[in-house]
């Protein structure tokens, strides 16, 4: 059979990634905080793309089209000096415009509106409550034309009066400055300062850096003891040992029988009291006065230092009763970034003399920006949709907690609602849903299905796990083992393994039966 070359014609279907497709795509997976990092590079990017500031459009509006002030002036044709357009015109001129030159004051606040009042509203965003001390003070920045001008000059900058938070380097080189005027202790003593981690741990080998430094041991270990005492208690430690005996010969608690105990720190954690007791050479009552010691004790003395602000969990998504009784699911707006397109400034520029590499690019901008306001309104119309349904299956757990979730996966939703197993994927991926009860990541309402006893209806695991929790915390005098959780489990109807068991308990950082009971049989009702 020879080797042939033609040409044949065929048609067929076929799906093609364009940039677009790709684009849309990747906005889905995106958080609120990414998702506003990369419209923030679009409008850097794109001339034809401007932050919508005003309140947002409903869901459905194409603002592709252009909208507002932006459109009206579009369709106006670019007549005139643009004063008018820019001022309102005629009909729009302030009115005290036409006032007297030599206003009273009580007039001008009148008119622009720069009454204390104004400045400072009383009404804050919705949710933020206002710190103690600045009732009727907000901090947000109003739009120039309402803010009025209260203050003489430009605005106060209040960011200029806030304070950082000293880090831990910052406070103990301060009070390494005032511990020893010697330079060659104080040049020790800020390599060490330096090698100290965030959790107040020294992270160097001492004969390595006295090596480094040309200085001897004695020196830097001198200098180690120095640092050592400095605020907070147990910073510079080598382990979680030293960092517990440092703070307890600050409060004078550092003796034998303590000193005993911290040495076998793992008999600590197995919670093999009987061993501790004859280690230590003390009885019942002793040993849960120092384990009760030990547990005020920090381990990681040096997080209080230099720990940024606490993140707020921003939910994408809120969920509230309605008062019929069902659920209203309804889009965070402020996790919503807005654009839209500025038709009237490519009308303007369009109207001029443009080579063909400007109607490209301006041809290019237009097109993407129209895709980027398109693809936004879709993402939120599928998170609104994935979020509806899930709340939809996932009722019992809204009314009445966690113990009545059920199992749930991606494929049930997506045939729900007539979309793709990893449309859904995407989609809870890093997003969040508030609720009365808290605020939970989308992924937390699909859990694995744990089968009925007897041909009963399956459970969800994360139903299963919350159970045993409550089973272990209602212990009484009877310490459950992992077999006896698991026939109090089926005797609830979930068919459950015993190596199951284990593995939920582990995951809930539960300790063993063994370890439980040991604990309780050495320290008796107080």
């Amino acid at each position: 059979m020879g080797l042939l070359q033609r040409l044949e014609m065929r048609q067929g279907q076929a799906l093609v990634m364009t940039p677009q497709l790709l684009q849309a795509i990747k906005l889905l997976q995106l958080s609120h905080l990414d998702l506003a990092a990369y419209v923030d590079a679009e409008l850097e990017r794109n001339p034809l793309l401007e932050r919508a500031e005003a309140e947002a459009p409903e869901i459905g509006d194409s603002r592709g089209e252009g909208h507002g002030e932006a459109a009206e002036a579009g369709r106006d044709g670019g007549d005139g000096d643009g004063f008018d357009a820019d001022f309102g015109g005629d009909g729009a001129a302030e009115p005290w415009l036409s006032h007297d030159l030599n206003p009273s004051r009580s007039e001008i606040e009148g008119d622009l509106g720069t009454r204390l009042d104004n400045v400072f509203p009383d009404e804050g965003p919705v949710g933020r409550e206002a710190p103690v001390g600045s009732e009727g003070l907000s901090l947000t920045p109003a739009p120039w034309g309402n803010a009025g001008g209260s203050f003489d000059g430009d605005a106060p900058d209040f960011e200029a009066t806030l304070t950082s938070e000293s880090s831990l380097h910052e406070h103990l080189s301060a009070q390494l400055d005032l511990a020893t005027r010697d330079p060659v202790e104080r040049l020790v003593g800020g390599f060490l300062v330096d090698a100290i981690d965030e959790a107040g741990y020294l992270r160097e080998d001492l004969p390595g850096l006295a090596e480094r430094l040309g200085v001897a041991m004695p020196v830097v270990e001198r200098v180690l003891a120095l640092v050592q005492g400095f605020d907070p208690s147990g910073v510079g430690a080598r382990d979680l040992a030293e960092c517990l005996a440092i703070q307890l010969r600050e409060r004078d608690r550092f003796d034998p029988a303590m000193q005993a105990l911290v040495s076998r720190l793992d008999l600590v954690a197995k919670r093999d009291l009987a061993s501790l007791r004859r280690l230590c050479g003390v009885d019942d009552e002793d040993l849960a006065d120092m384990l009760s010691e030990l547990r005020r004790l920090d381990p990681k003395p040096g997080r209080a230092f230099g720990a940024g602000p606490v993140e707020v969990l921003v939910p994408d998504v809120f969920v509230r009763a309605a008062p019929d009784g069902s659920w209203l699911v309804e889009l965070n707006s402020e996790a919503l970034p807005r654009v839209l397109v500025n038709q009237s400034y490519y009308a303007t520029v369009t109207r001029g003399p443009q080579t063909e590499t400007d109607k490209a690019f301006l041809s290019e901008c237009l097109q993407t920006a129209n895709w980027l306001t398109r693809s936004l309104e879709q993402r939120a119309r599928t998170i609104l949709k994935v979020a509806s349904e899930i709340v939809r299956q996932q009722d019992g757990f809204f009314v009445n907690g966690v113990a009545h979730l059920r199992p749930l996966n991606l494929k049930t939703v997506a045939d729900a609602i007539g979309m793709h197993e990893s449309t859904v994927s995407r989609v809870t991926s890093n997003k969040s849903i508030g609720t009365s009860r808290g605020t939970f990541e989308m992924k937390y309402f699909f859990t694995a299905a744990i089968p009925g006893a007897a041909g009963a209806a399956a459970h969800s695991s994360e139903a299963v796990r919350h159970r045993i929790k409550q089973l272990i915390d209602g212990e009484a005098n009877d310490v459950l083992s992992d077999d006896a959780l698991v026939q109090r489990l089926r005797g609830e109807g979930v068919d459950i393994a015993r190596r199951t068991v284990a593995k939920y308990r582990e995951s809930l950082r539960i300790p063993s039966s063994i370890e439980r009971r040991r604990e309780r049989a050495a320290m008796p009702a107080r």
